[in-house]
């Protein structure tokens, strides 16, 4: 499906047609520039490869500085692949406008690392109880972990304490509120996973 690389920039409200204050994300769509046309007869599939955000040259391999000099454009900090119905060619800059006629999209990004959590929060476990009858010091503790005579192990998959956050999160069917070309803003409806300044994926 034909979606475009972008930077979360942060959340704002707007005023709806009927006066309701509505909680949205601003998003910095683009523009992207289509450094590789994927193509059936050599690769197998069909797919254009969109590149978003500034790099330094020092830092690019030779390889990616090659595939950059082929598209004719200074070298790029993030790459991903997208379907589109219509034929891009080596170069073509994509821009924020192709959701001037969409309703809804998918939005993928990475949550915020909370580094190691217990199963309270991680889980939402409840605890082990309360604090009186002699216990001391089991609030916030899981309680048992399954141990029984057969077959005297913990199962995989036992919910425990660990890290938390740093994963892939895509948020689905959020509302397009507004498209803003001549600032390369899209306004979405809710909230989108991930720190300000962070890069999404969005998908019509």
């Amino acid at each position: 499906m034909p979606g475009l690389l972008g930077k979360k920039i942060g959340m704002t409200s707007v005023f709806s047609a009927d006066g309701k204050n509505v909680p949205c994300t601003v998003i910095e769509a683009g523009p992207c520039v289509v450094t590789q046309v994927k193509t059936v007869e050599k690769d197998g599939y069909e797919a254009v490869q969109l590149a978003f955000g500034e790099k330094k040259e020092k830092n690019t391999t030779k390889a990616m500085q090659g595939i950059f000099k082929k598209a004719g454009t200074t070298p790029k900090r993030h790459l991903a692949e997208f379907k589109f119905d219509e034929e891009l060619n080596l170069g073509d800059t994509v821009t924020v406008e192709i959701f001037n006629d969409t309703a809804f999209v998918d939005v993928v990004g990475t949550s915020k690392g909370k580094g190691f959590q217990g199963v309270v929060k991680r889980h939402g476990f409840g605890g082990v109880g309360q604090a009186t009858h002699g216990q001391d010091d089991r609030l916030r503790k899981p309680g048992s972990i399954g141990a029984c005579s057969y077959p005297a192990k913990v199962f995989k998959g036992m919910r425990m304490g660990g890290q938390m956050g740093g994963d892939r999160v895509t948020t689905q069917n959020l509302r397009v509120l507004k498209v803003i070309p001549e600032s390369n803003l899209l306004i979405v409806k809710g909230s989108v996973a991930g720190f300000n300044g962070s890069t999404v994926i969005i998908n019509k």
